[in-house]
């Protein structure tokens, strides 16, 4: 739901992978609106379902509401980016509702732990439509439609190095990497920058005891990482103090260093 306003006059931030209130992405969205953005936002219920968290019930209007609360124009959008289409139409709906996008955050993601020798092919291909093809896609289909002042185009992007016992994630990850730093050069001409964010294990309520304990033991800061310590730092990256920091592939994570 979007609120209504006759003259918008603040930028477009669409914001990918927006299911629950704990998540980085409700921190991101949350965070760019208190910063003068109006945000469009996409979540995904059937991952949410088959996910051990399950499905955050009236989690898309609990978002919503802080959004809107901060002054901006909202639109949620439910999206399926294994599907090959759904950025083209996300980006049509969003541009037709809220104006053209100046800023894409991708905070989406399939996660499903496997290694080397037990990850299905299916799987595989999941990982690598959602993570590493739909994020191109939204890429490319920014690329394709800006219009705004030189320089002020922005893309940043959730990563992770993890790997060991998450191979489909951390492998669609690393190409998700590759694919978004060559955007700051590809899209030079437009002024867009283009950065890859890996927050560090965060905590979103998916840690036992055993894997909090195990990360804080190895976080020099002594502390686990929060969305908003993510939505802080892509809060500035897509700022005009931001503009300086380009192509590049930050880690933010308290220090914590692991595989």
């Amino acid at each position: 739901m979007k609120t209504d306003s006759d003259a918008p006059s603040r930028p477009v931030a669409l914001v990918t992978g927006v299911g629950r209130t704990v998540g980085i992405g409700a921190a991101v969205a949350e965070q760019l609106a208190a910063s003068g953005w109006d945000i469009a936002h996409t979540h995904w219920t059937p991952y949410d379902t088959r996910m051990p968290w399950g499905v955050e019930k009236d989690a898309v209007e609990a978002v919503g509401a802080a959004i809107r609360a901060h002054g901006a124009r909202q639109l949620a959008v439910p999206a399926d980016l294994a599907d090959p289409g759904t950025p083209a139409r996300l980006f049509d709906q969003v541009e037709a509702e809220l104006g053209p996008v100046t800023a894409l955050v991708m905070s989406h993601a399939e996660s499903v732990d496997s290694g080397l020798l037990d990850t299905s092919v299916e799987s595989f291909d999941r990982h690598f439509a959602v993570n590493t093809r739909a994020s191109w896609l939204l890429i490319r289909e920014l690329g394709r439609r800006f219009t705004g002042p030189f320089g002020t185009g922005r893309i940043v992007a959730l990563t992770s190095d993890h790997t060991v016992g998450n191979l489909p994630y951390g492998a669609s990850k690393g190409a998700l990497d590759r694919i978004t730093l060559a955007a700051a050069h590809e899209l030079a001409h437009l002024g867009i920058t283009a950065n890859a964010v890996n927050p560090g294990p965060t905590d979103t309520g998916w840690m036992n005891d055993t894997l909090r304990a195990d990360v804080l033991a190895r976080t020099p800061l002594a502390r686990l990482g929060t969305p908003q310590d993510a939505a802080r730092l892509i809060d500035f990256l897509c700022s005009p103090s931001g503009q300086w920091v380009n192509g590049q592939l930050l880690r933010s994570d308290g220090g914590f260093r692991g595989v």
